[in-house]
Order: C-alpha cells, then sequence, then structure tokens
C-alpha cells in the first residue's frame, strides 16, 4: 500500500524572547503537521539570516512560512492587542505578496471574538518607530511596522516557492505609544492575544493542503 504524501511542515518566526514565549505556550493541539517555532532574534539581517539557514534543513522542504510577533500600528484609532493580517510585505527591496490572509482574518475572528483585525500592507523597518515617522509611513499606504516580517518572508521566497503570510499583534498605537513591552497594559495585552493566535495559524496551514480551484 502506497504511503500518503507526508504533510508540509509550518515554520513560524517571530523575533523576540517574549514572543516566542507567547506561542510556546498557546495552544498546539490542532497543529495539522509539523509546526517549528523559530526565534529569529531582533531586525532584519537576523530575521533574515535566521529563516534561510532553518529553510535549508531538510526536514524544512517545502515549508510554508508565517512571520509573527508584536507591531506598532500607524493607523489613526489602533488600539494595543488589535491583529494585523498583512495583504503583503514591503521593504526597501521591494514587496512580498502573502497568501491566504482572508482565510487568517476569519479564523482570528473566529479564535478571537472581539478583538479588531485590520488587513493591509506591513511595512519593515530597521528601528523602532516612534512619532512623527510614524506618520510619514501610514502615508504610504502601509497599516503597521515591524523590523522582522519583511526580511523573514523576503529571506523565506529566495529559498524557493512556498506559501508565506504575516499576522501581528499591535503593542503600541498612534494614541498609545510604549516605552517598555513588559510592563504596561498594552504589552500585557499583546502577549495574550499572541497566545491565542496558532489554531488560527494551523487552518491556515491546513488550507494550503486543500486543491485549488
Amino acid at each position: 500500500m502506497s504511503q500518503k504524501p507526508a504533510t508540509a511542515p509550518l515554520l513560524i518566526a517571530c523575533a523576540l524572547g517574549i514572543e516566542h514565549l507567547a506561542l510556546r505556550s498557546g495552544d498546539r493541539s490542532g497543529a495539522g503537521g509539523r509546526v517549528t517555532l523559530l526565534r529569529t532574534g531582533m531586525g532584519p539581517r537576523a530575521a533574515e539570516r535566521s529563516v534561510i539557514r532553518a529553510l535549508a534543513d531538510p526536514d524544512q522542504a517545502g515549508a510554508a512560512v508565517l512571520a509573527t510577533g508584536f507591531c506598532a500600528g500607524l493607523a489613526p484609532g489602533m488600539h494595543p492587542g488589535d491583529l494585523v493580517v498583512a495583504e503583503e510585505t514591503r521593504d526597501p527591496r521591494g514587496t512580498t505578496p502573502c497568501v491566504g490572509a482572508e482565510l487568517l482574518v476569519k479564523e482570528l475572528v473566529r479564535c478571537l471574538p472581539g478583538r479588531t483585525v485590520h488587513t493591509g500592507p506591513l511595512t519593515g523597518s530597521d528601528h523602532v518607530v516612534r512619532g512623527q515617522e510614524r506618520s510619514h509611513l501610514f502615508a504610504t499606504g502601509a497599516i503597521a511596522v515591524d523590523m522582522e516580517s519583511a526580511a523573514t518572508l523576503h529571506g523565506a521566497v529566495r529559498t524557493g516557492g512556498r506559501p508565506v503570510a504575516a499576522v501581528r499583534v499591535v503593542v503600541d498605537a498612534p494614541e498609545h505609544e510604549l516605552v517598555r513591552i513588559g510592563t504596561l497594559r498594552g504589552g500585557i495585552s499583546a502577549f495574550r492575544v499572541l497566545r491565542a493566535v496558532l489554531p488560527a495559524f494551523f487552518e491556515w496551514h491546513r488550507s494550503l493542503l486543500l486543491p485549488r480551484r
């Protein structure tokens, strides 16, 4: 009897120890295949280098890649704990289209009823964005910014064609700037939201295995 083809793995990448802790403590019972949580380190260079190295492992052949963690919201009215689903990621090298954003929105709304989910371009930066720079980035059409997502997805697609996506949790926003993630209420809220997102990620991963129409 022939064996059923192995499910392509899922690589979930984040940068910070606190993000990794939130994801590790989430519910992993619904995983549809092998899942790797990768802590890349902070900043675009570390993120790209780390994901390329991870995807060179034969065990990660064909892996889907999802970048996640915290971000800074750019749009007025955003709040800590809001979710951002990227339609594309941007950095100075160009844009990387994301796969399955609509499904991710649907599943996040189901997993986290009452939480606001924003969709749009997610832009990359090599530093923490504050003050007026936030307005300048918003004027480009981006709705949120972080330091690793664009580099992670750019690195992932450089290694070969694969589904990629990015989901971020707003930890500060134009009217809610934070100084220290771990000690303020917004950071605690964002941590709890990030801990609850894994089931949505697993449903996204499962959807990639369905025949395309």
